[in-house]
């Protein structure tokens, strides 16, 4: 009876573990001891059930931490397959750990040792299309550092992105290339005001010449994540099949002038109107859906 037992066991636990297995690829890949960097490592995921990767949503942590975990939350993995999505997570580190995060500065080596492992990730997936997948850039501090640097860098190649509560930039004016791509800058209203005044004037300067973006300050949030991620998901939930063209390896669909204005001062939204004048600075916004989550966000 017990030889019985112990056969079944055996049967049920190999039986089950392929099943695991199957339902994601996941991988893991690293550069180490780049020009700006000591470490940049790297780890993918990809439901079994997408046959083609459409783009990568890239999640990067604060200061020189390592957030490739953040590829097992649902709610992250829910919004890549229901939009064909990778998932890819980031452990960047610098040579010497300061207040000043040299890897965020992308273009010189920190952003290419991403594509690169992009790439190794297409070969060992047997997902090609993966190699010149666009992006869509999720972080938190230094990870916004990250992801507004990338998005000066290669803004072909960038769906969206978000800056959330950094303080170290590289770049003060983008091209108009960058301004053309949807972002988002966050700020806590308890946090340290010198990273507010530098993302709120980041977004000041670019938004004054056109730049597709939105601001917005948290009410009582200090340097944390808080509601961003809950407002992140949505936002990425809306803006993802605006941009993604027909075809897989099309470039990105662009975005037109036409959408709506929110106004700083009063919050007030209305149809964006060609050659009208508005109080104060003012955001950008795609559609209703969107400018309701900026005034979620803010409340």
């Amino acid at each position: 009876m017990t030889r019985l037992i112990s056969k079944v066991l055996v049967i049920v636990f190999v039986s089950t573990t392929p099943l695991i297995a199957l339902s994601q690829t996941v991988l893991n890949d690293s550069i180490m001891n780049g020009l700006n960097f000591e470490k940049a490592a790297f780890r993918l995921w990809i439901h079994k059930d997408i046959k083609k990767v459409r783009g990568i949503i890239v999640m990067v942590p604060g200061s020189n931490g390592d957030g490739r975990n953040m590829v097992e939350k649902a709610e992250w993995q829910n919004l890549a397959k229901e939009h064909d999505m990778a998932l890819m997570a980031c452990n960047f580190r610098d040579k010497k750990v300061s207040a000043v995060e040299e890897y965020a500065d992308v273009s010189k080596g920190s952003g290419q040792a991403m594509l690169d492992v992009i790439k190794r990730f297409a070969g060992k997936s047997g997902h090609k299309e993966l190699a010149t997948a666009p992006l869509v850039l999720w972080g938190m501090s230094a990870g916004g550092e990250v992801n507004y640097e990338l998005a000066c860098w290669i803004p072909e190649r960038v769906i969206c992105f978000i800056v959330n509560k950094g303080g170290v930039y590289y770049t003060a004016l983008a091209s108009e290339a960058t301004r053309a791509v949807p972002g988002v800058f966050l700020t806590g209203e308890v946090d340290n005001p010198y990273r507010n005044n530098i993302v709120y004037g980041l977004f000041s300067v670019n938004r004054r010449f056109g730049a597709k973006w939105i601001y917005a300050e948290e009410p009582g949030t200090g340097h944390q994540f808080a509601r961003s991620e809950t407002f992140a998901l949505e936002y990425f939930h809306q803006m993802i099949p605006l941009r993604l063209p027909a075809k897989v390896g099309d470039p990105l669909a662009p975005l037109y002038p036409e959408g709506f204005i929110g106004e700083m001062e009063t919050k007030q939204v209305s149809a964006f109107e060609k050659g009208k004048r508005y109080k104060g600075i003012t955001v950008w916004l795609p559609n209703m859906a969107i400018a309701d989550l900026w005034h979620s966000l803010m409340k």
